[in-house]
């Protein structure tokens, strides 16, 4: 039986727009996107150029730093675009897609029977190595280290998540196969959370894992919140993370010796006149599950990913190397409201003691509602924050640089989505998040 832990210090924010459990179709476009700033501290150099024939597998760039880290084309088709900004830097790669897809082969394997350096360059040449990030820095992992122990978060919390179970079914195979090709990258444990209300039996009843129940409000579905309740991480130690969604990714490539980059993405928010599930490859146009499908004349805010931590796009936009949720909620730039913050409305939604709480879903829009202001050390992050770490002084200590400070309270441990709670309820109307990865980024140069 797994072992249960309960968080209970955390926070379920009350949005409309749950994705009803529908499968409602297969999304194809004709172009496909790919953002390299998806990859965060990744410096892409390019293999590939306008006019060249891919497959769906072939590396479309590596990392400059690390030339064994391949990214990996998600369609077939012929390059048609590549979009540079400032200094050169590559925007995203354009692909015109193949009416029918052509895989590239890597053949069919069995982790069982391969050592730890064969998985391990399996994932690295079908350039999907990506899906595998670490602790310290939350970026991809570097490949030459082995690390501590490998941790899996086998469910979502985030305000709209979707569902694992929906998204998983049939993929028991492709899971199972994963954790097997995981547990050879690693001396330690290969550590797979779970909700109390899991019901995949390939999460449920995994092999070659250790598994825990978590029980509790958003973030209990964060790996770093799953990481810090089992073993945490000190100074020196490295451990990778990922999804149960990309282990299936991973168990695909072996089972089938394709990379296959389709993911079940929900379609949330609470401007969308008929939520639920479709099946799209990464980087396809969003626009068709948008037509007339959401909320007109107002302004809207179109976010590939949760609310909290997703990514700005359009009506036009393309989803994101690593999510399954596509988010739309009012901009809210065009609202009015008499005495502002001081209003009764009964819409108006907070956190702590503001307004009255009801047993309802919220229509809440983008605006911040106020401005930046002195941080305050007031609790108020600790009462949403379930790591054993004082979040307000880890902040300041970041703001400042403090490598010491930073060090002893626990910045080895977080990622930016760690402290979107705390951004959300801030008073001050920080940044939080960018304050972490900033943080992070001058660390990671300043220590390697």
């Amino acid at each position: 039986m797994a072992n249960r832990i309960k968080i209970k210090k955390g926070l379920d924010i009350p949005l409309l727009g749950k994705p009803e459990q529908v499968y409602r179709g297969h999304i194809i476009s004709e172009y496909i996107k790919v953002f390299p700033d998806d990859f965060h501290g990744v410096t892409p150099k390019l293999l590939v150029k306008l006019g060249d024939l891919v497959k769906a597998g072939n590396a479309l760039f590596h990392s400059k730093n690390n030339p064994e880290v391949l990214f990996a084309s998600p369609v077939s088709g012929e390059i048609v675009e590549i979009v540079r900004g400032e200094k050169r830097k590559i925007l995203y790669v354009s692909i015109k897609a193949d009416n029918e897809i052509s895989y590239e082969n890597f053949g069919v394997k069995k982790p069982s029977s391969l050592s730890a350096n064969e998985v391990k360059q399996s994932i690295l040449n079908a350039g999907i190595w990506c899906l595998i990030k670490q602790r310290p820095y939350d970026v991809i992992a570097r490949q030459e280290i082995a690390p501590r122990d490998i941790f899996v978060t086998g469910f979502d919390t985030a305000p709209l998540a979707p569902s694992y179970d929906f998204i998983l079914k049939d993929r028991e195979a492709d899971l199972q196969t994963g954790f097997d090709a995981l547990a050879k990258l690693t001396d330690g444990s290969v550590y797979l959370s779970i909700s109390s209300n899991t019901q995949n039996p390939g999460l449920r009843d995994a092999k070659n894992v250790v598994i825990t129940e978590f029980e509790g409000p958003h973030p209990a579905g964060n790996v770093g919140v799953q990481i810090n309740n089992i073993q945490p991480v000190n100074k020196g130690e490295i451990v990778w993370t990922l999804n149960a969604l990309d282990v299936a990714i991973i168990g695909k490539l072996f089972n089938e010796g394709l990379v296959d980059l389709t993911r079940t993405v929900a379609l949330t928010g609470s401007e969308v006149k008929q939520t639920g599930y479709y099946k799209m490859l990464v980087g396809t146009e969003l626009s068709p599950i948008f037509q007339d499908n959401v909320t007109e004349g107002i302004n809207l805010r179109y976010i590939s990913g949760n609310p909290l931590t997703g990514y700005l796009t359009s009506e036009s936009g393309s989803l994101r190397a690593y999510n399954s949720q596509v988010t739309v909620i009012p901009e809210g730039d065009e609202v009015n409201e008499a005495f502002g913050w001081a209003s009764l409305s009964p819409k108006r939604y907070s956190a702590g003691c503001t307004y009255l709480h009801r047993k309802k879903n919220y229509r809440l829009d983008a605006r911040i509602l106020g401005g930046p202001r002195t941080i305050v050390v007031s609790n108020e992050y600790d009462k949403v924050f379930p790591l054993d770490i004082f979040p307000e002084q880890l902040i300041k200590a970041t703001l400042k640089f403090n490598i010491e400070k930073m060090e002893k309270l626990g910045i080895y441990e977080v990622s930016p989505e760690d402290f979107a709670l705390c951004e959300f309820v801030d008073t001050s109307k920080l940044e939080l998040q960018k304050i972490i990865r900033a943080g992070l980024d001058m660390l990671r140069k300043e220590m390697e």
